[in-house]
C-alpha cells in the first residue's frame, strides 16, 4: 500500500508561506509618500513604474547616481540594479530621514549637494533624474545639466523624467506652484542634445 500522504489544509499553508512576512520589521515611509498614501494612494503606482523603468534601462551599470533622490520610495528598486548608488539631494533632512529608514541598503551613498551650484566628486556609468528638472529656475538648468554631465563617464548615461507642459491644463495649484521650468517633448530634446550625442525619448 502506498504511503498515505499528508495533506495540510490551506490555513496550515499560508501560514507556514507567511509567517516570515509577519515576522518581517515593518518598513517606515518617507514624508513625501506618507503623504501620498494618505491622500493620492494612485500616485504612487506611477512613482514606481518610473523606477521600475529607470532600473530595467539602466541593468548592468555598475554606478549609478539619482539626482533628487527625495524621500528614497524607489530607492530599493535601483539599489538591486547596481553595484553602488549615489543618492544625491539639496534636503538635507530627505537624506537623513533616508539614512535612517533605509540603513539596510547597504550600496548607497548619499550625498548632500544642490546641483545649482556645485556637483559630488564622483564618476559614474549612469544618471537619472525622476520629476526633477521642472522644480528650477530656468535660469539654473545650463549649471544644473553641466554638474551632472560631470558626473559621467564619457560613455555614461543619462535618464531624465518630467510632466509634459501640455498637461499642466490639469494640474493642481500646489503643482502649478512647484512646476516653475516644464518642458515639451521638443524642448527637453533640444537641452539633453546640447550634452548628449544620442538622445532617445520615450512617452
Amino acid at each position: 500500500m502506498a504511503n498515505k500522504v499528508d495533506i495540510k489544509s490551506a490555513k496550515e499553508c499560508y501560514q507556514e508561506g507567511t509567517d516570515y512576512q509577519f515576522e518581517t520589521p515593518e518598513a517606515a515611509l518617507g514624508p513625501w509618500t506618507s503623504y501620498s498614501i494618505l491622500h493620492d494612494p494612485k500616485h504612487m503606482c506611477f512613482v514606481l513604474s518610473r523606477y521600475k523603468f529607470c532600473a530595467k534601462m539602466l541593468e548592468g551599470k555598475k554606478t549609478i547616481m539619482e539626482i533628487g533622490v527625495g524621500d528614497g520610495f524607489g530607492l530599493p528598486i535601483i539599489a538591486q540594479t547596481a553595484e553602488k548608488v549615489f543618492a544625491v539631494d539639496w534636503d538635507e533632512r530627505l537624506l537623513d530621514g533616508n539614512k535612517r529608514r533605509l540603513s539596510h541598503l547597504k550600496n548607497v551613498e548619499y550625498i548632500h549637494v544642490d546641483l545649482n551650484e556645485g556637483y559630488p566628486d564622483i564618476e559614474v556609468d549612469g544618471a537619472f533624474s525622476i520629476d526633477v528638472i521642472e522644480h528650477l529656475e530656468p535660469e539654473k538648468e545650463t549649471v544644473f545639466m553641466d554638474n551632472i554631465v560631470k558626473c559621467i563617464k564619457p560613455n555614461g548615461v543619462l535618464i531624465t523624467g518630467t510632466p509634459n507642459i501640455t498637461a499642466s491644463q490639469y494640474a493642481t495649484p500646489r503643482s502649478k506652484a512647484q512646476h516653475i521650468n516644464l518642458k515639451s517633448w521638443q524642448t527637453l530634446r533640444e537641452l539633453t542634445e546640447r550634452y548628449f550625442e544620442n538622445v532617445f525619448m520615450f512617452g
